[in-house]
């Protein structure tokens, strides 16, 4: 019976538990120095450990017991301390365990907090938190006045719901002390969200108690629309999407109140046919997506809006996706509300299908023009030019081992649910990397030959 290979860059996997393909190459597959913006990467793979590798693989330096994830900090707004990332320091079983249909327990974390590059803890949230847990989940983002901004979940009931205990989405801003100083709670601005009241309905009888799921919350940061007078786009309002509802917010800092919003009404797709590739139009449907941010200043699009849109199964009532297709990041232009630049399967010579996760996953603009993304289903990263050339991909190879409750088998997972790009200069002088170019064989040469 063949199990999993675990291993550094390079190795195979070969597992009898996954469904397709069950035997392929970890590590960095390709890579093109001369083409790819050379750079670190940080992820945390399914051994809880978070990885800083090289474009080549190696794994230059890691933090232990990280959790799910983990989020670089930015020197820029953390008095320049170098090599600083959040992580989930401790977990713990949360209340309202049924709170989400066939979950049969629900693992919160109690105490979030900001590793340095030894690993040392320099903050934390957690025992000042309301109810003494943090709950955080998804993400977090320091802010430049020194505090942080924590995305977590609220159980609670919610007058005018179908469920008794509704799992909210709340953002705490928490200062140096591990106080919050500042919170903002998802359903006391429903009817912010651009729903109908048709859909509003759907919303508050919705099966599960997770109705929004947010997944992503971004500082807007300092951007061309706050300089030519659009206050909506404040460099200290804060974004966020909700997975569930298919749409995308901006958080006036002062006042609460949604600014801006993308969705929950998109031209509707349909399952027979693919979305559309030309550029630029109008926004058509984004569906169940992940990780949208303003991109910032110094970059290319800086200004713009990047988003993955899976193209999973979401909104109130689901929508129509093809059924076929796959997932896409798109560029977008927040104030026209138009696409100007999308990246799919199709732009690398694939089908769209061959470009798909429907849930995790991020995309992330790079200095050269060259787009990061994390297609986390199958814990593929890879870096795309502009028209659409792989120049680097990775697989990761570091998975999770489990067992399926109902069979006894033995279970591998390697997806991961954010890698994100880090420049070389985020670390302290000294670190090693590699820029050795990875030539992938010829479809004819990787094949096995065929047996006696």
């Amino acid at each position: 019976m063949p199990k999993a290979v675990l291993g550094a860059a390079g190795v195979l996997l070969s597992v009898s538990a996954v469904a397709a393909p069950s035997v392929y190459s970890t590590g960095t597959t390709r890579y093109d120095p001369a083409k790819a913006f050379n750079s670190f990467v940080l992820f945390t793979g399914g051994d809880n450990i978070a990885h800083l590798i090289d474009l080549n693989g190696n794994s230059v330096h890691e933090w232990r017991d990280a959790a799910s994830h983990s989020t670089l900090i930015d020197p820029a707004v953390n008095g320049g301390k170098l090599g600083h990332v959040f992580v989930t320091l401790e977990m713990t079983e949360g209340i309202g365990t049924d709170l989400v249909p066939g979950q049969v327990s629900r693992r919160v974390s109690k105490t979030v907090g900001e590793l340095d590059w030894d690993g040392k803890t320099v903050w934390s949230f957690g025992d000042k938190a309301p109810g003494g847990a943090a709950q955080q989940h998804h993400d977090w983002a320091r802010l430049p006045n020194g505090n942080t901004v924590v995305l977590a979940n609220l159980v609670h009931p919610v007058k005018g719901f179908k469920q008794p205990q509704v799992l909210d989405d709340v953002v705490y801003e928490v200062n140096p002390a591990g106080e919050a100083v500042w919170k903002w709670i998802a359903s006391e601005h429903i009817n912010e969200f651009g729903f109908s009241p048709a859909e509003l309905k759907l919303v508050r009888n919705a099966e599960i108690a997770d109705y929004l799921h947010v997944n992503n919350l971004k500082v807007v940061g300092p951007n061309r629309w706050f300089a030519a007078g659009d206050k909506r786009f404040d460099p200290e309002n804060l974004l966020f999407d909700a997975r569930n509802a298919n749409f995308i917010a901006i958080i006036d800092k002062k006042t609460g109140k949604i600014v801006w919003r993308l969705g929950p009404h998109y031209k509707a797709a349909s399952e027979e046919q693919a979305l559309p590739r030309n550029v630029p139009r109008p926004v058509d449907q984004i569906s169940a997506q992940h990780d949208a941010h303003i991109i910032p200043e110094g970059l290319p699009g800086a200004g713009n809006l990047l988003v993955f849109d899976n193209q999973g199964l979401a909104g109130y009532p689901t929508a129509a996706v093809p059924r076929t297709g796959g997932s896409r990041v798109l560029e977008i232009d927040p104030v026209k509300n138009e696409i100007v630049w999308q990246y799919t399967g199709e732009d690398s010579g694939g089908p769209a299908w061959s470009f798909r996760s429907t849930h995790i996953s991020a995309a992330r603009r790079l200095p050269n023009g060259n787009t990061f993304i994390d297609e986390g289903q199958s814990g593929r990263l890879f870096q795309v030019t502009k028209d659409g050339e792989i120049v680097w991909e990775y697989v990761n190879p570091y998975v999770r081992i489990g067992k399926d409750k109902l069979t006894g088998h033995t279970t591998v997972n390697n997806q991961l649910y954010r890698g994100q790009p880090v420049p070389y200069e985020w670390v302290p002088a000294g670190t090693p990397h590699s820029e050795k170019a990875v030539v992938p064989p010829e479809s004819s040469q990787a094949s096995l030959p065929p047996g006696p």
